[in-house]
């Protein structure tokens, strides 16, 4: 039974995108924002909604004739100088009666996106500053905890300048065709913005300016709302992109994957000669030839039906030397303590277990877990060219093993020659796991029976690169929100965490080296699923000595199983985060909002909404308020 993915990802900026704004960062004024104390046992542990609608003000809601766009409501609202404060802050009483107070304490998520700040003026692009001030007013306003998602990724593309700056090649992250993805989520444009961090490129320049803007205006805050301020988040869910955004990050043969704009492949040649110095040495560790950096190709084309001028041009999900080997296990009475891996019959590692698989739970009534993936990431590049048997065996608390799934795959030589036609040998006489333990149920998804394996160590060498690319753009993007005097222990990514999800291709998003505990930022994990109480997740965030962390989107989403939610947010607390920002609340009235359900509208949480345990989730936030 082979059961596809579908990610739960950043959608909140779409649904903000008409009327959000943002906050951060101004270069100029040497005062910073008030910095918060350090945090210390008694820091209060945040629970921050992400909202849509908060820019909804009475007049726009009672003006029925003259508007009927959300476009319009904000428009309106902002003339007048009026905002949603109103419903948001009764929804969080609602949440948390009395006003924040205790270990735990309810706040929200102001979501600001810089691009849609812009309007056109006669003298160009201008911010709105009536979009600004809405958003200073709500923080004033609402005396709460709150944090600022300063979106600037792929979802910040409402408004004219997105779509002037869409039309600009030198904005976008390109295929290998020449041309950027077209992308969309559930109906929504997303733009493929660039990684370049070129202070002179448009989108950047906008970028950047908007930053520098909205610091100097948070800093007018009075204090004791600059103290309310508990995260800034930077940016959004930074990475690369691909096709298919909606459906396209599970794990396929064939992959096409960002950047080969002419930048960015010239970036890669001078990261190379940056790697190995000289061509010998380039030789020497890849076995290719080439006369110079110039003439080394960013790998690109499919070996099996692309044309190649060189073996090091070819690419595809496991050029890299790295063959992904799992699939889903449920075991209701734990009777498997672990799970290894065997090739060619020698252990070859321990595999991953209880790793998010959402889908597996969606389509299986009896599961009633979203944490059932196993995966291993299996380095073959040292493999002889021929047929090969990976085996996952499972160990049973009685030490008996016993074949939960098993795949023949082949290594091919660069020239593509004739390789044996030799079985290749494995464990014998493993009874089925399934058979032997008849409570567990059990798949394995990949890899595909004779997965054919061409290792390319350019391949290798491109990823790496793509993964300097993202890290060096939020580098570059935090470095400036530090300049423009937001405090650093405020300043947090707002990244998601591929590895945790198993069936997932890491490759196609490079920031794995963004996932670390000594980055400048803190870390701000985005959790769905399984992930919001997850062994793994709490030993990757161990393994990394990540600290002091934060949860920008989180949602179980499991509807199952009582206490799921509560158990997700405890914890989160116990592994140290500061906060979280529950995926989503709205405040829109019926009206404005669309007839269609979607993957994301059924997250929005509420007592009436069962869907994805929506209601569960709502009940079990105002129970763990109350600590």
């Amino acid at each position: 039974m082979q059961l596809s993915m579908r990610a739960s990802s950043n959608f909140l900026a779409c649904l903000q995108a008409v009327f959000a704004t943002f906050l951060m960062a101004s270069a100029q004024d040497s005062h910073a924002l008030n910095a918060a104390p350090p945090n210390t046992p008694s820091t209060p542990f945040v629970i921050a909604p992400s909202f849509v609608g908060e820019f909804f003000c009475p007049r726009a809601i009672a003006d029925i004739r003259g508007t009927s766009t959300q476009a319009q409501a904000v428009e309106l609202c902002g003339k007048h100088g009026e905002t949603g404060f109103a419903a948001v802050n009764a929804l969080l009483d609602t949440l948390e009666p009395g006003g924040p107070k205790g270990d735990v304490q309810v706040g929200f998520t102001l979501t600001l996106q810089l691009l849609r700040l812009y309007k056109k003026t006669d003298s160009g692009w201008q911010i709105d500053e009536n979009h600004v001030n809405a958003s200073l007013q709500l923080i004033r306003e609402i005396k709460r905890p709150v944090v600022i998602y300063l979106a600037a990724d792929h979802f910040d593309t409402v408004g004219p300048l997105a779509e002037e700056l869409g039309k600009d090649p030198r904005n976008l992250m390109w295929l290998s065709d020449g041309m950027p993805p077209q992308l969309g989520y559930f109906g929504y444009k997303i733009l493929p913005y660039t990684l370049s961090t070129d202070p002179s490129i448009p989108v950047n320049k906008y970028r950047y300016a908007a930053l520098e803007y909205i610091a100097g205006k948070l800093r007018t805050l009075p204090k004791e709302a600059q103290e309310r301020i508990v995260a800034v988040n930077l940016v959004g869910e930074l990475h690369h992109m691909f096709p298919d955004f909606e459906n396209g990050m599970g794990l396929k043969q064939d992959v096409r994957v960002t950047d080969y704009s002419p930048a960015s492949v010239a970036g890669f040649k001078t990261w190379l000669r940056a790697k190995y110095g000289t061509m010998e040495a380039l030789s020497k560790r890849t076995s290719l030839q080439y006369a110079s950096f110039d003439e080394v190709p960013a790998p690109a084309k499919d070996i099996r039906k692309d044309k190649l001028q060189s073996f090091g041009e070819h690419y595809d999900a496991y050029a890299d030397g790295v063959l992904p080997i799992g699939g889903w296990l449920w075991d209701p009475k734990q009777a498997i303590k672990r799970l290894a891996l065997y090739i060619d019959g020698k252990q070859a590692g321990t595999v991953s277990q209880q790793l998010n698989r959402l889908d597996v739970y969606r389509a299986v009534e009896e599961i009633t877990s979203a944490n059932t993936g196993y995966r291993i990431d299996y380095d073959y590049s040292g493999l002889k060219p021929g047929k090969h048997l990976a085996q996952i065996v499972a160990v049973s608390n009685d030490d008996h093993k016993s074949l939960l799934g098993e795949r023949e795959f082949v290594v091919v030589p660069r020239n593509q020659s004739a390789i044996g036609s030799r079985a290749p040998r494995g464990l014998r006489n493993l009874p089925s796991a399934e058979k032997r333990l008849p409570s567990i149920r059990t798949y394995m998804d990949m890899p595909k029976p004779l997965q054919d394996l061409y290792f390319n160590p350019l391949a290798r060498d491109w990823n790496d690169y793509r993964a300097t690319q993202v890290y060096s753009f939020l580098e570059d993007f935090h470095a400036r929100a530090l300049k423009a005097g937001i405090p650093a222990e405020k300043l947090y990514s707002h990244q998601i965490v591929p590895n945790v999800n198993s069936s997932w291709n890491q490759q196609l998003f490079a920031v794995d080296t963004t996932l670390r505990g000594n980055t400048p930022w803190k870390q701000g994990l985005n959790m769905y699923g399984g992930s919001t109480d997850s062994p793994w997740m709490k030993f990757f965030i161990a393994q990394r000595k990540i600290s002091d962390y934060g949860v920008p989107e989180f949602n179980p989403q499991q509807w199952k199983l009582d206490g799921v939610h509560l158990a997700a947010m405890k914890a989160q607390k116990d592994s140290g985060a500061r906060f979280i920002s529950p995926y989503y609340f709205s405040v829109i009235p019926q009206r404005f909002k669309a007839a269609t359900e979607h993957g994301v509208n059924r997250m929005e949480l509420g007592p009436d909404n069962p869907k994805d345990g929506s209601d569960k989730f709502y009940r079990a936030i105002i129970e763990f308020a109350r600590q």
